[in-house]
């Protein structure tokens, strides 16, 4: 039996929990026990595949990503996740761990705010008055990485707004408007500010960034000053645009003299402008973090498409969350 589950752990980790799940049909096509109450008492191919279909079920949850990761911005329930993914402990055992943690909660909160939770997402389970990791949940906590460090800088109980939108800027910088498509219009600004302030994105320094280009309508057909030529030179040079700030240090004049500059050219046609909206991007622990997110988010997105496989495989009916 022990080589037996190495073999079912060995494929849960490197392949999808459809094949796992595979591999323990198999194995109870071919074990005969002696009375159905010694699979469910001793087996423990049996737990584990009762274990997959509580995962299933949970996962059937419209809203699963949005509790998991409501569930996992707690210190209290992340140092459980670390402390049973390596044994089991009793709620008095796991009191005493979290003590020596700096975490002083009563066996009742233990119970009712960390345990419970944790195994209604399918991520812990219990034998015996006895807690432990389930595979899903000792899978997660290997992919955890730097979210506890950061996890108390989120928001409790959110819709995951900020989640949302760590991941959306994971891919590059994105304007107010870009934001507004994944977040709602009435909750950004507010979100923006929760990221700001725990030092997890940046804004661009100006709101509006003007850059100035030439057309391809030649100097030579117009009349322009001594100031105008100087600067449409240092704007021709330029293939991607400059600022009045560039061009002021170039030229050595005056913002004010620029832009009089600039309504005279353009008047012209020969230079136009364009604004680069502000925008919003990651800072190095932004980064971090999304990266964290995204990878948790990949993992249960593909253990639900496992699921769902097997249950198409068998022709049973599933309810299917959409967890995106």
């Amino acid at each position: 039996m022990v080589s037996v589950m190495s073999s079912i752990q060995k494929t849960q980790n490197e392949q999808s929990f459809s094949g796992t799940l595979k591999s323990l049909d198999i194995e109870c096509t071919t074990c005969k026990p002696v009375t159905p109450f010694e699979c469910i008492t001793r087996c423990k191919v049996y737990k584990l595949k009762n274990e997959l279909w509580h995962l299933r079920e949970s996962m059937n949850n419209p809203d699963y990503i949005r509790d998991l990761f409501n569930v996992l911005k707690n210190e209290t329930r992340l140092q459980i996740i670390q402390t049973i993914v390596t044994d089991r402990y009793s709620v008095s055992d796991l009191q005493q761990k979290l003590k020596q943690a700096g975490h002083s909660q009563s066996q009742t909160t233990i119970t009712d705010e960390c345990l419970k939770p944790l195994m209604a997402l399918g991520l812990a389970s219990e034998s015996r008055e006895q807690y432990y990791v389930t595979s899903f949940g000792g899978r997660l906590a290997n992919l955890l990485g730097c979210f506890p460090e950061f996890a108390p800088k989120l928001p409790a109980h959110s819709e995951c707004y900020e989640e949302t939108l760590l991941q959306y800027l994971l891919s590059g910088p994105k304007t107010f408007e870009q934001i507004e498509t994944v977040v709602l219009p009435k909750n950004v600004s507010r979100t923006l500010r929760r990221l700001h302030s725990a030092r997890l994105i940046k804004a661009s320094a100006e709101r509006d960034y003007i850059f100035f280009f030439k057309t391809i309508r030649s100097p030579d057909k117009e009349t322009i000053s001594v100031a105008e030529r100087k600067i449409y030179d240092v704007i021709s040079v330029s293939d991607v645009g400059i600022s009045a700030g560039k061009i002021r240090e170039q030229t050595g004049f005056s913002k004010r003299v620029i832009y009089r500059c600039m309504r005279h050219l353009r008047g012209k046609k020969l230079v136009f402008l364009r604004k680069t909206p502000k925008t919003y991007h990651l800072t190095c622990k932004g980064k971090k973090l999304a990266s964290v997110l995204t990878v948790l988010q990949q993992t249960v997105e593909e253990t639900w498409l496992s699921f769902q496989q097997e249950a198409l495989n068998n022709h049973a009916p599933m309810k299917i969350g959409d967890l995106t």
